[in-house]
């Protein structure tokens, strides 16, 4: 099962999906479809949903995936629920008075970019975690001062491991 993280018009919901060759299990919410999915052509899906027929035109657009199906548009952004919890809680602990950057799963520190005394805006790398064959780059959530550095290349680390302190 692989389970994805999905912005629907604005609404993020938890998206579950197991099966292959055409045939799935899709889980959204507490809802739960069996899904025969083709593709007869780029950009168009053929879709049964529990025995419904549905015909849907799929294309990227800058805003995410747009998708039209049975006359409504949606526009869905889809991310794996990993990256979605790295996005997410990697700049957790920010605030006015710094932040606390914390490993939000387990993995192996690649490369530290940042030293104590270094000023870092918001959006500069700081570390780089290795985790599920991805590379993961951690973000400052605020502007401020490494004033700790607890990691160091080739360290595991831990869910909740801290990893640098900012002020």
């Amino acid at each position: 099962m692989t389970t994805f993280i999905a912005t629907i018009n604005g609404r993020t919901e938890t998206v579950e999906i197991s099966g292959r060759d055409g045939r799935y299990r899709v889980t959204v919410g507490d809802r739960t479809l069996d899904v025969d999915a083709r593709q007869p052509a780029a950009g168009l899906y053929s879709l049964l949903i529990d025995g419904v027929s549905h015909v849907a035109g799929v294309s990227s657009t800058d805003a995410g995936t747009l998708v039209d199906l049975d006359g409504s548009t949606y526009v869905i952004e889809v991310e794996e629920h990993a990256r979605h919890l790295i996005r997410t809680r990697s700049g957790a602990g920010a605030s006015a008075a710094g932040q606390t950057l914390k490993s939000p799963l387990p993995g192996k520190v690649t490369h530290v970019a940042v030293a104590v005394g270094d000023r870092v805006k918001r959006g500069d790398t700081v570390v780089v975690i290795e985790a599920m064959k991805m590379e993961n780059e951690f973000k400052a959530a605020a502007a401020g001062t490494v004033t700790e550095v607890r990691v160091r290349a080739g360290q595991p680390v831990n869910p909740g491991d801290v990893l640098v302190l900012i002020a």
